[in-house]
């Protein structure tokens, strides 16, 4: 199978300069690399050849051959030789170095400095609370400075020592095969301090763990799973990095009368039977007090009234959302022996003229009629 061209393979234009070349490897390096690809014969077919890509064009002289031979200019059978060695190795090993530190988690110059973890905090509010904004307290883990050592880690009247494993450099380099790698020191993270005899109450951490209450103000129109975020409340960093944030999750509690949906809510309205034919007025609940809907006669249920402007104005809307209320038909329950006479009697008439009473239940039945007549 013949080969790809280099230039090609790293995915870079022919007159592109050594930094968009290695930047080009690092990149691929980083995706097929084995040890992330692991079982994955593609991957590591797509690592090496991008790897003898970059051996290739790193250097300038095997470069130049390429340019004008191709691939035959480069071909170890053909004297250039295109293995390990000279400026290309250097390169190579440079590029490479980097890929293994983002990989393993070493890295030159790393700092033992860390950003505190970003945290979250589930909170409950009713609709009401969530339509109209409040404003409430939450109790949160934290972690603050240990007293009896003064956040040093280190027992009383004892100090930290420089770490025996990197001396004092907070990394250690490993060597693997042609590659020297550095990493975070196993042994003090980083720090490059040891601390032989450490501080009873906080085990040596130089923080303790503790609680915290902190103010949130819900704006108004939130919604379900919407988050409010609290700079700096996360957890703290290590060794004088900053603080995370502090994420509120907003749960909405269920609503005993509304659903909401966007910035609409919906109800269901139970009818009487007699007021859905011979019509009326019923008070409704809305969120900013009880409201009149007239009843039309005749109403079937499944009727929606809208009322509008009754629904939520969200955090992001330029106005308030609808009220559709569903009308729901009661069919009258424990029944006395009257109220039966009565509606039987009543049934009676109701059948002696059941297409002009009952127009839906006779154009049901008619397509009933037609569909098991052949």
């Amino acid at each position: 199978m013949a080969k790809r061209d280099y230039y090609e393979v790293l995915g870079v234009n022919r007159d592109a300069d050594d930094e968009a070349i290695k930047k080009a490897f690092r990149k691929l390096a980083m995706k097929h690399h084995p040890d992330r690809n692991h079982g994955n014969p593609e991957a590591e077919s797509l690592f090496k050849e991008a790897k003898e890509a970059y051996e290739i064009l790193s250097d300038a002289q095997k470069r130049a051959a390429y340019d004008r031979f191709g691939h035959a200019g480069v071909d170890p059978s053909a004297g250039a030789g295109a293995g390990f060695g000279g400026r290309g190795f250097e390169n190579f090993a440079d590029a490479f170095g980097d890929i293994f530190s983002d990989i393993f988690g070493g890295g030159r110059g790393r700092s033992s400095v860390h950003r505190g973890a970003d945290l979250r905090y589930n909170l409950e509010i009713t609709l009401e609370q969530a339509a109209r904004g409040t404003e409430t307290k939450i109790r949160i883990p934290t972690a603050e400075t240990c007293a009896a050592c003064s956040g040093s880690g280190a027992k009383t009247g004892t100090k930290s020592q420089t770490c025996p494993t990197c001396e004092g450099h907070g990394q250690v380099r490993m060597q693997q095969g042609f590659f020297s790698i550095q990493q975070t020191c196993p042994r003090c993270h980083g720090s490059g301090k040891y601390i032989a005899d450490p501080c009873a109450t906080c085990d040596g951490a130089g923080r303790v763990k503790a609680h915290k209450t902190l103010s949130v103000r819900i704006p108004p129109g939130v919604d379900e799973g919407d988050r409010i975020r609290l700079a700096g409340e996360g957890e703290p960093g290590a060794r004088g990095g900053a603080a995370g944030d502090l994420y509120v999750q907003i749960h909405v509690r269920p609503h005993p009368v509304f659903t909401r949906e966007h910035d609409d809510l919906h109800c269901e309205m139970p009818v009487s039977f007699v007021t859905a034919a011979l019509g009326g007025e019923i008070e409704i609940p809305t969120l900013d007090g009880s409201a009149k809907i007239k009843i039309p006669t005749e109403t079937q249920s499944g009727k929606v009234f809208r009322l509008r402007g009754k629904g939520v104005k969200g955090v992001r809307s330029s106005g308030p959302g609808d009220l559709f209320c569903h009308v729901m038909i009661e069919t009258p329950v424990n029944l006395t022996a009257r109220q039966k006479e009565l509606l039987r009697e009543f049934e009676s008439i109701t059948q002696e003229d059941s297409a002009r009473h009952n127009p839906r239940a006779k154009s049901w039945m008619d397509r009933v009629r037609e569909f098991f007549t052949p």
